[in-house]
C-alpha cells in the first residue's frame, strides 16, 4: 500500500531530488517478494518445495522483464509518466489480491526482538556453512545476471547491431520465454538433491556466457541463444539455492531468505558497477569473458561442499554424492488422531544432516 501510493509522487512531481527520494522510499517498502518467498516456503511440503518457489521466483522475474519491454515501447510513443499510472493501477490490483488471497499465517518468532533478528542473521551467516556457501554463489550469480542486462543494451545499441529502443526492449520477451520454462525445471529440482540442480544450472550459465563471450558482438543469433539460457538456468539456480538454504531452520526462513536478498543487492550494485566500467573501457568480449570468471568461482564455491555434507563441515564430501531426493516416507497415524483416523499421512524429512538450529 505505502508503495502505490509513494509511486502517485512519481507521477506528478517535477522536481528531480523529490522524484530520487521517493524513488528510495519505494524500494524500500517494496518488500513483497521477500514476505512471499519464505512464506511458500512454509506452506509448501518438502517435496514440493522446489516448484512452488519457480512460481514465486518466475513471477517475480516475469514483471521485471515484462516492465522492461512495456516501459520502451511507453516511453519512445508517449510520456514517461504514463510508466507508473500503469504501476499504479497494477500495484493496486496486487494488493485486493493479496488481501483476498493470502493467508493469515501466524508469526513464528514472536520471541525475538528487532535486533535479536539481525544478531541471528549474523550467527546464520558465519556460524552455518551452508548460508555462507549460498550467499557467495548468489552474490557472484547476481552480478553475472545483472551485468548482462544492464551491458546488453550497449551492445544492441552500438556497432554492428544499432538497434532502436523497441527493438533492445523487445529482447525482454526472449527472456521471458526462458523464465516461464522455469517452473518446469521447478518440478525437476523436487525430484533432485538440490546440490546438484545448482551445479548443473550453473555449469550451463557457464556455458551460455561463453556462447556470449564468442560471438556476441558479431552474430545476433549468439545474443539471442545467450539471452534464453542466462535466463532459464539463472532462476533454476535460485530455486536450487533457496530449496537449499530453506532446510537450514523451519522458523527462521524470513531471515534465511533476507541474507539471500542482501546477497542479491550486492551482486546487482557489483554487476552494474563493475560491468559498465569494463564494458565502456575495454568492450563487450571483455566484459563477457570476466563474467565467465564470475561464473567459474560459483563453481568453485559449490564445489567445496558436497551435496550431503553435514551442516557444520566447511568442506568436505561426507554422505556421498547421492544424486536424487529420498522419496517420502509413510508412517502410520495414531488412531486417536480425531481428524486423520484409520489413514496414512506422507511425513517428509528435510535434508539429513542439516539441523535446525535456534539462534
Amino acid at each position: 500500500m505505502l508503495s502505490t501510493t509513494l509511486t502517485i509522487g512519481l507521477v506528478i512531481t517535477n522536481n528531480l531530488l523529490v522524484f530520487e527520494v521517493i524513488s528510495f522510499l519505494i524500494g524500500l517498502t517494496s518488500v513483497t517478494p521477500q514476505i512471499l518467498i519464505p512464506l511458500v516456503a512454509d506452506l509448501a511440503p518438502p517435496a514440493r518445495r522446489g516448484s512452488a518457489i519457480s512460481f514465486i521466483l518466475s513471477g517475480n522475474l516475469l514483471g521485471i522483464l515484462l516492465a522492461r519491454v512495456l516501459s520502451g515501447i511507453v516511453a519512445n510513443f508517449t510520456s514517461w509518466r504514463i510508466v507508473y499510472c500503469t504501476s499504479i493501477g497494477i500495484q493496486s490490483i496486487v494488493l485486493g489480491g493479496a488481501y483476498l488471497l493470502l493467508p493469515d499465517y501466524p508469526a513464528q518468532t514472536r520471541d525475538l526482538s528487532y535486533l535479536g533478528i539481525f544478531r541471528s542473521m549474523a550467527k546464520y551467516a558465519v556460524a552455518e556453512p551452508i548460508v555462507g556457501q549460498i550467499m557467495l554463489t548468489t552474490c557472484a550469480a547476481s552480478a553475472c545476471y545483472t551485468n548482462w542486462w544492464v551491458t546488453l543494451t550497449f551492445l544492441l545499441g552500438g556497432s554492428p547491431y544499432y538497434y532502436s529502443t523497441i527493438i533492445i526492449g523487445s529482447f525482454g520477451l526472449v527472456g521471458m520465454l526462458g523464465v516461464i520454462a522455469v517452473p518446469f525445471t521447478g518440478y525437476l529440482v523436487d525430484r533432485l538433491v538440490p546440490w546438484w540442480s545448482a551445479m548443473v544450472s550453473t555449469a550451463l550459465l557457464l556455458v551460455f556466457q561463453a556462447v556470449q563471450t564468442g560471438a556476441g558482438g558479431i552474430n545476433i543469433a549468439a545474443v539471442i541463444i545467450s539471452c534464453f539460457g542466462l535466463d532459464l538456468f539463472r532462476q533454476t539456480q535460485a530455486v536450487s539455492l533457496s530449496t537449499l538454504i530453506f532446510r537450514v531452520s523451519e522458523t527462521a526462513r524470513s531471515r534465511l531468505n533476507a541474507l539471500m536478498s542482501i546477497s542479491m543487492f550486492l551482486g546487482q550494485i557489483l554487476g552494474t558497477c563493475v560491468g559498465t566500467d569494463i564494458f565502456v573501457g575495454y568492450g563487450w568480449r571483455a566484459n563477457a569473458a570476466l563474467f565467465i570468471a564470475m561464473y567459474a568461482l560459483q563453481l568453485t564455491v559449490l564445489l567445496l561442499r558436497g551435496p550431503h555434507c553435514p551442516g557444520n563441515r566447511w568442506f568436505g564430501y561426507e554422505g556421498g554424492l547421492g544424486f536424487w531426493q529420498k522419496l517420502p516416507s509413510k508412517q502410520p497415524i495414531a488412531n486417536d488422531d480425531p481428524e486423520n483416523a484409520g489413514g496414512l499421512a506422507v511425513v517428509y524429512s528435510e535434508k539429513e544432516g542439516v539441523e535446525g538450529k535456534r539462534y
